[in-house]
């Protein structure tokens, strides 16, 4: 016998390199298969409790976004009525007001009606969620010297709506503040 021909009956037969990587990839993959199996319920679980509270601060996140929105929105309105309020009609006419400066509240005045509720409407608010409207003359906040001028304030009412939490369906009131110096200033000690 020739020492070549025992040496070829003794070998294993010789695989080729693919063949070797993927039965290791199928036996890694056959006991990685258990694991992942159970790995998949802890995933489930982790999922279960993690979606809710992304959800509600997803949604959270909007409804702030929609309450500064409807917070600029009612801020411009009260600052286009305070500038109506404020300005002289013409000379011809007398230079009066457009609504008469009162100290005391007045309501349903001309600068609500013809800036106020429709700068309310071109934005989509409601101008019947509008509460506590004040328009009056008094002397502004914070001025050197002392000016006189109009100050309109009033409440919106905002229905807030963030699932999985106390707030849900609550309505907030956000305020909205605006004071103009009067173009004719009053000569004496009174503001009208």
């Amino acid at each position: 016998m020739n020492s070549c021909s025992v040496e070829t009956q003794h070998r294993r037969p010789v695989r080729h390199r693919s063949e070797r990587s993927e039965s290791y990839i199928h036996s890694r993959l056959a006991r990685l298969g258990g694991f992942a199996a159970a790995e998949l319920g802890a995933e489930m679980f982790e999922f279960a409790i993690v979606a809710p509270i992304l959800l509600m601060l997803l949604i959270g996140i909007f409804w702030v976004g929609r309450a500064f929105n409807v917070y600029e929105t009612i801020t411009r309105a009260a600052r286009e009525g305070a500038r109506y309020a404020v300005l002289p009609s013409s000379a011809a006419a007398g230079n009066a007001e457009a609504d008469t400066p009162s100290s005391s509240c007045a309501t349903n005045t001309n600068a609500y009606n013809n800036y106020i509720v429709p700068a309310l409407k071109a934005d989509n608010l409601d101008p019947k969620n509008v509460k506590s409207y004040c328009q009056k003359s008094d002397w502004l906040e914070n001025t050197q010297p002392k000016q006189c001028g109009i100050s309109i304030s009033f409440k919106y009412q905002v229905q807030m709506t963030i699932p999985f939490t106390s707030v849900n369906a609550t309505t907030i009131n956000i305020p909205a503040n605006a004071q103009m110096r009067l173009e004719n200033q009053p000569t004496g000690a009174n503001c009208p």
